[in-house]
């Protein structure tokens, strides 16, 4: 049973209905609904969205994920238009493109990411963008291509410690994750770098401190940390829930290492608080 602190509303509301409703009629994913967002319910009547892109079939099995798996078939080459047009019907001054993993693309789905960042440039011109990207098949075309439309945050996911890769993100690499982060920070200094991790998986204190050590090595100026919570029954099983006061202990323990923004705590996820927590840095 799910302890207090992760116990959550039914989403409702007037700003949560109206933009469902948006984002049906442009036939448009989010991570907030594939992935089984616990914070769907205070995003959407935030004002505040997070767009799955390449369609919601991901080519990966990531052990902890509750979007579908699969084989995706082709490529919405509209899709980025509907995105930037729904932006600006909900009247988004901050957004966060993400995307399933597209490992049957050549270009791993850059070209997408690309678009979709240059068409809200295009149709609202003040508003911030947030990238969370996959590792595009360990293409550095592919990250250059992301790079080069000019997103204001990049945010790619260490996920884990590495010790329980094989088991987690069984198709990924802990080190290339990390280098990824690193070449962001090479091919633009002035990008702002982003990463997340989850706990209750299994992992020491120990390995936690040494991520967070080897993110903040890569240069990444953000970090999130939450609660892995099992999405379904076929998913990996939650080891331990952490208590609200250890979340505490790792933001300070991750001002301490000199992150210059940090969001830790039970609900937490990449894309929770994304503006407010943006607005630390580029407002800076």
């Amino acid at each position: 049973m799910r302890p207090n602190w992760l116990r959550i509303k039914l989403p409702s509301g007037k700003n949560f209905n109206e933009i469902r409703g948006i984002l049906q009629e442009n036939r448009l994913h989010t991570v907030c609904v594939e992935a089984m967002c616990p914070n769907i319910g205070e995003c959407f009547e935030r004002r505040t969205v997070t767009f799955l892109m390449l369609g919601n079939t991901c080519t990966r099995s990531c052990g902890f994920c509750a979007v579908k798996k699969g084989s995706p078939s082709g490529v919405d080459k509209e899709e980025p238009r509907r995105i930037a047009e729904a932006i600006q019907k909900i009247g988004l001054e901050y957004v966060v493109l993400t995307s399933v993993t597209r490992d049957d693309l050549p270009d791993g789905g850059a070209s997408i990411y690309a678009e979709a960042i240059t068409l809200i440039r295009e149709y609202i011109k003040n508003c911030r963008i947030e990238v969370l990207i996959p590792d595009f098949c360990n293409s550095p075309d592919a990250l250059d291509m992301v790079i080069h439309a000019r997103p204001d945050i990049v945010n790619h996911n260490i996920e884990t410690v590495p010790r329980l890769y094989s088991l987690v993100r069984p198709m990924a690499n802990y080190g290339y994750s990390l280098k990824l982060l690193k070449d962001i920070r090479k091919k633009n200094p002035s990008l702002i770098t982003k990463s997340g991790f989850m706990v209750g998986l299994g992992e020491t204190w120990d390995e936690i401190i040494d991520v967070m050590g080897d993110i903040k090595n890569a240069q990444c100026d953000m970090l999130t940390i939450g609660q892995y919570l099992s999405p379904h029954k076929n998913a990996l099983t939650v080891h331990r829930y952490y208590k609200p006061e250890e979340f505490e202990r790792l933001r300070l323990e991750g001002e301490r290492m000199g992150f210059h923004s940090i969001e830790s705590g039970p609900l937490v996820r990449s894309s929770y608080h994304a503006h407010m927590q943006s607005c630390k840095i580029l407002t800076s």
